[in-house]
């Protein structure tokens, strides 16, 4: 299939910013590898553009020495740094004593100064890091994909369906709320937990990376009911002061359909049962990850049969300041309630923009057992119809059972 951006039909000036881009990529590259080629030619351009700026000091401002001094500051480590800053500032220095009208104003090397300042400043503080140049920023940017790939859940069977979509507060690139799963037992179970570290955004994306990693190698090799122990004893380990995480972790059969969930001081997670359109949340007891030495969590069992969802959320999604969490999973259940015609289509990333708070962070998984399997590319066609029509008998019939046995127990 043809595509506007394929090779083939771009354009020439397109093809010639590509092969800038990359030219300009690889340069880079290699200056980072050698610090005495790239202090050199850096160097080299200081004193040409210094000597430029005598010579032509109404054409070169000396602010052209901002030039090489911020390169610099991306491609050097602070040792050849400093030395580029004191060449390029005593080179702006020595116009000061060009005679009028072409000497430069003094505003101007102050500015150069400042602007140095600046970014020595940066380059001492990537220092400690043991990074130069753009480095810290590429490995943050490598942390954040890495906890976005840990995030995604995994391909489930035909009949089931996943979603996870995480958001985190402000905007930011980082987030305290995180998910990891693995698919176990050949692929006949499914485990997910979503974990919300103390804290929200960049403060507490730190602590978010480094549980992301411990709790999923836990996941999936120890056993179920030993996931929760083992990572309230990891997270006791770190010896946080007054950190403390929040984790649900569900572990569903993928062929019955059974489940088990477990939270750790987390809202509980709902359950959706299309033969009755009810929506239940699975209470379950467990304190904080990270405050007691040898805590107990208890389990909610339940099963999820076709057409059946289970929703597991983070705070950020039905708690504010002004509002209760019980509100908040009310209307968690009745923005999920208008969703249940797509069969859940998509309905993760909906619920999270719609009711996901922007002072915190949020995060939301759906797993779904699907009415009609084979139908998934037909969601507002005959077996959604089919569907809505199946799951209407089924809520008529259950109210027809509660009915008799109200009267029932009336008669007794």
């Amino acid at each position: 299939m043809f595509s506007p951006m394929s090779g083939v039909g771009a354009s020439p000036v397109g093809a010639s910013m590509q092969r800038a881009g990359s030219l300009t990529g690889l340069v880079l590259r290699r200056a980072r590898a050698s610090q005495h080629l790239a202090a050199f030619a850096l160097i080299v351009a200081a004193l040409v553009l210094g000597t430029a700026s005598i010579s032509l000091p109404m054409v070169i401002p000396v602010g052209v020495q901002i030039i090489p001094v911020l390169v610099g500051g991306l491609l050097l480590n602070f040792r050849w740094l400093v030395l580029l800053t004191v060449v390029a500032l005593g080179l702006a220095g020595a116009q000061l004593f060009i005679p009028e009208p072409e000497r430069p104003r003094i505003g101007e090397v102050v500015v150069l100064a400042i602007v140095a300042w600046i970014v020595l400043t940066g380059a001492k503080v990537r220092t400690r890091l043991g990074v130069q140049g753009t480095r810290g920023e590429t490995m943050l940017i490598e942390l954040r994909e890495l906890l976005t790939v840990q995030g995604e859940l995994p391909k489930l069977p035909a009949g089931w369906d996943a979603q996870a979509v995480v958001q985190s507060a402000g905007g930011a690139s980082f987030s305290g709320d995180f998910v990891v799963s693995a698919s176990t037992h050949r692929g006949t179970v499914l485990e997910v937990a979503l974990v919300d570290v103390s804290g929200k955004g960049l403060d507490a994306g730190t602590r978010a990376l480094l549980l992301s990693g411990a709790f999923g190698g836990l996941l999936g090799v120890v056993p179920t009911e030993e996931f929760l122990p083992f990572a309230n004893e990891y997270l006791r380990r770190q010896d946080w002061n007054d950190e403390f995480a929040t984790v649900v972790h569900v572990a569903v059969n993928l062929v019955t359909g059974e489940y088990q969930a477990r939270t750790a001081g987390h809202p509980p997670a709902i359950h959706f049962d299309a033969w009755s359109g009810r929506w239940q949340t699975r209470e379950t007891d467990g304190p904080l990850l990270g405050l007691l030495e040898k805590p107990e969590f208890a389990a909610s069992t339940g099963q999820l049969k076709q057409g059946d969802a289970l929703l597991l959320y983070s705070d950020g999604m039905v708690e504010t300041r002004r509002r209760d969490i019980r509100l908040g999973i009310d209307k968690l259940v009745g923005h999920a309630e208008r969703l249940v015609a797509k069969e859940f289509d998509g309905a993760a990333q909906v619920l999270v923009d719609e009711i996901g708070g922007t002072h915190d962070d949020a995060a939301l998984v759906l797993i779904h057992r699907e009415m009609h399997p084979s139908n998934r590319g037909d969601r507002s066609g005959t077996a959604t119809r089919s569907w809505l029509r199946f799951v209407s008998r089924r809520r008529k019939a259950a109210m027809q059972r509660t009915n008799r046995a109200d009267n029932l127990s009336r008669i007794a």
